[in-house]
């Protein structure tokens, strides 16, 4: 909105407007307004879920520490829904689709997290939608985003080549081109592509709702999560870095930069609020939300491979589940005193504080990686 008032349409009339064409002003503005939205309105956000008695609701089976959490106002990822939307609207060229792809879907992945958080709320207890009913929500998101790409493509817009880390040359075609052109085996690639879109994007939103369970802990992977995807972006979408780093230019894809700035900007401003001891808890609308807009990100710039290492805790987090379960169901036997794998420090007898700095210490060492490939390929 503010790309199109002061560069397209006031350029001309004053000149020193031209600065608001560049990609990086622009990211740095929405970052800071991003930033600067959480800081202001949080108070405002967090006084109205206490007045809506909207508190957390603590699992009896959980490290006892977590009790006297109970009460505290969850749901506040409605504040960082905000302060990524505005902003993105505010400082992105509006023309641009995949601007508006990541836009909705971290809409639509906040809104199940909504609806998930407030069926918690108003039943008292700590169980909202049903595990298939969130899953096939999620997955009729990420399947519409999917086919969204699809018709990018068609249009030149965008790939559905994959960048495979460490190899520069080989980068396998999930709808291939003669798939395409032969109408017996075209679906077999479009539902390929489909299912291999949804898996990722869905896995990256329940991975951060996984790891979503200290103060703090998710909020601060995700800044540094958030921060790598803002540099792989950029250097996606620009040519000279696209062309020296042998990645897959596309364009239209470095106006993402501004939704990854502001992502980064209004996960800090909630980190402000949610930083041990918390105020507010993000809930399932803040983690749904934020790891949707992370693997949908990732989709578009074609770094799904490289999104374990981007959001490498994230990974751990989600496999830690898997394991147990798994683990259980087939041995009846637990692999950790409880999962996700950071109750299982705290069990363990470390403190919450400590777990989460190591847990960022170590977001921070995936995220270094996961950029340092750039040059490896």
């Amino acid at each position: 909105m503010l790309y199109w008032l002061l560069y397209l349409k006031l350029f001309h009339y004053f000149p020193p407007f031209r600065i608001f064409r560049y990609l990086t002003f622009r990211t740095a503005f929405a970052s800071l307004t991003a930033l600067f939205t959480g800081l202001i309105i949080g108070p405002l956000v967090i006084n109205r879920l206490r007045d809506f008695q909207i508190g957390q609701y603590i699992r009896e089976e959980g490290p006892k520490a977590h009790q006297k959490k109970a009460g505290t106002p969850t749901m506040g990822g409605v504040l960082i829904v905000i302060s990524i939307v505005v902003p993105t609207l505010l400082w992105a060229d509006l023309t641009n689709a995949f601007v508006w792809l990541a836009v909705l879907s971290t809409i639509a992945f906040g809104a199940i997290g909504f609806t998930d958080d407030y069926m918690k709320v108003i039943h008292k207890r700590n169980l909202g939608l049903t595990a298939r009913a969130k899953l096939g929500l999620q997955f009729l998101v990420g399947i519409l985003i999917a086919v969204a790409l699809i018709a990018m493509q068609t249009k030149g817009m965008y790939s559905t080549k994959l960048m495979v880390p460490f190899v520069k040359q080989f980068r396998p075609d999930l709808v291939i081109d003669r798939f395409m052109h032969n109408p017996g085996l075209w679906p077999i690639a479009f539902l390929i592509f489909i299912a291999f879109v949804a898996i990722v994007i869905v896995g990256s939103s329940n991975a951060v709702n996984l790891t979503d369970g200290l103060d703090g802990l998710a909020i601060g992977c995700t800044v540094i999560a958030a921060g790598a995807l803002t540099v792989l972006t950029y250097v996606s979408g620009h040519a000279t870095f696209a062309n020296y780093l042998e990645l897959q230019r596309m364009p239209q894809v470095g106006e993402l930069t501004i939704f990854c700035g502001a992502m980064v900007g209004a996960s800090i401003g909630f980190l402000w609020y949610n930083a041990h001891p918390a105020e507010v808890f993000m809930g399932d609308v803040g983690s749904l939300a934020l790891g949707g807009a992370i693997g949908t990100v990732a989709v578009m710039i074609k770094q799904e491979l490289l999104l374990p290492f981007i959001g490498g805790v994230f990974v751990i987090e989600g496999l830690s589940v898997v394991l147990q379960v798994a683990s259980y169901k087939l041995r009846k036997k637990r692999i950790f005193k409880m999962a996700p794998i950071h109750h299982h420090f705290e069990l363990m007898g470390w403190s919450e504080s400590k777990i989460i700095v190591r847990f960022w210490i170590a977001s921070l060492i995936f995220a270094l990686f996961a950029l340092t490939t750039l040059k490896l390929r």
